[in-house]
């Protein structure tokens, strides 16, 4: 018998006890057959007690349980608690010059897409209405001895493109595949080499020409400190070769892994990154380009994001050095090979600087200017890219937390080595519903 249970067997006792003289019974024996039948009716009550908290719930087997973050779900047996999100975006563009059939940058800035010469005639003056960019993903977080085991997997529309004469069935693409226990990380993800915290915010889903962006496979590790955290990891080679004639030779006969890292600050005045890069480029083929060589290359870059008044902010990114290359979206290459059959890797520089002002809570402006250029030899075949800018100047509107409503200009101008150039305006709207 437990304290409390005699404790309160005392209580009835004497509660039974002066209700017996308040009542002037007769006699003793009946006063205690009372308190023995109150005395059996609380130890009954006790067991009832004892049988029902150890008794399951009703309807609790099977159910669908809120998890560990907000937000999220447990399935029914699991310790892993699940969030699904993503958002649903309509995209309407019109631009003064098309990039040419079945081309998503026609849907998308693409620095290298701009046409030039006989092909900035081809097509003007052309719509498109598209969803490609809305997107769906999912996250798991599971407690396990060693920490926290999370994933992220995120898909988007922009994968095989399906015809716009009936179905428009365009095709998944993996954005990101990755998980994470404590501070290791493996699987698809942004580079390390970029920041995308210093993204601005554009209603055009390409972004800016002059940024460092790539999403590929890698095994990450980052280690917090006082003020920050840096990050080391191993990423996912490739190399693309400019030949003499101005073709793009894929080489995919890469060795080792790039190696980027990246040092991030998080101060009173805003957040910086300091990112670097080295890569071996090479070229291994015994057919046309008939070439063996390999070379190391590397770059730096900063990144930072910087409060403003009340809600503005600034954002900028710069970067330096002679690897670069497909990092920059795909508009330069990561070497040239030059008529001695040498592989070349000449010096580039890109960057962004953007200013978001908020007109009121939910009304927003981002003006985006941005810039890359590369220092090609002397001899490089003209059809080669050379430099490109691009100028974003949006207005978006969000009358509700989870819907954004956008108007954009986009001014983007294409160099190649041979001196021409082309240029492209474009205006976008959108309407996007986040979940």
């Amino acid at each position: 018998m437990t304290r409390g249970s005699g404790m309160l067997r005392a209580a009835v006792a004497v509660g039974a006890l002066g209700f017996g003289a308040a009542a002037r019974a007769d006699s003793i024996e009946a006063l205690k057959a009372q308190v023995e039948m109150l005395s059996k009716k609380v130890g009954e009550l006790e067991q009832e007690n004892a049988a029902r908290a150890t008794r399951p719930a009703a309807g609790a087997a099977g159910a669908v349980t809120g998890g560990a973050t907000p937000g999220s779900f447990r399935l029914p047996g699991s310790d892993t608690s699940v969030t699904l999100g993503g958002y649903v975006k309509l995209d309407a563009v019109f631009s003064d010059r098309s990039a040419g059939v079945a081309s998503s940058a026609d849907q998308e800035y693409e620095a290298g897409a701009v046409p030039i010469g006989a092909a900035a005639d081809n097509e003007r003056h052309q719509l498109k209405l598209h969803a490609r960019q809305s997107r769906f993903n999912l996250k798991t977080s599971t407690p396990t001895a060693l920490g926290e085991l999370a994933s992220f997997v995120e898909f988007d529309l922009f994968g095989a493109a399906g015809n716009e004469s009936v179905s428009n069935s365009n095709g998944l693409r993996v954005r990101h595949a990755y998980a994470t226990l404590g501070h290791l990380l493996f699987g698809q993800t942004w580079t390390t080499f970029s920041d995308v915290a210093s993204y601005p915010e554009t209603v055009d889903f390409g972004g800016p020409a002059g940024v460092v962006f790539a999403r590929q496979a890698q095994v990450r590790w980052t280690e917090p400190f006082a003020g920050g955290r840096w990050a080391l990891a191993l990423e996912n080679p490739e190399t693309v070769v400019s030949l003499p004639g101005g073709e793009s030779f894929r080489a995919d006969d890469d060795r080792l892994p790039d190696i980027a890292g990246q040092i991030k600050f998080d101060t009173a005045r805003g957040s910086y990154s300091i990112a670097g890069i080295a890569r071996q480029l090479g070229i291994d083929s015994a057919s046309a380009p008939a070439a063996r060589e390999r070379k190391w290359g590397g770059a730096l870059g900063v990144n930072g994001v910087v409060p403003l008044f009340a809600r503005d902010d600034l954002r900028f990114s710069a970067y330096y050095g002679n690897a670069i290359g497909r990092y920059s979206i795909g508009f330069f290459s990561d070497a040239l090979l030059d008529a001695n059959g040498r592989l070349v890797l000449p010096n580039q520089w890109l960057a962004m600087a953007a200013y978001r002002h908020f007109w009121s809570p939910q009304l927003r402006s981002t003006i985006a200017l941005s810039g890359l250029r590369s220092s090609n030899p002397s001899g490089t075949a003209g059809s080669v890219n050379q430099a490109a800018q691009s100028a974003h100047l949006n207005l978006i509107w969000s009358p509700l937390a989870q819907l954004n409503l956008g108007l954009e200009y986009i001014r983007a101008v294409r160099q190649i080595e041979d001196g021409q150039s082309g240029h492209l305006n474009r205006l976008q709207t959108s309407a996007q519903y986040v979940f």
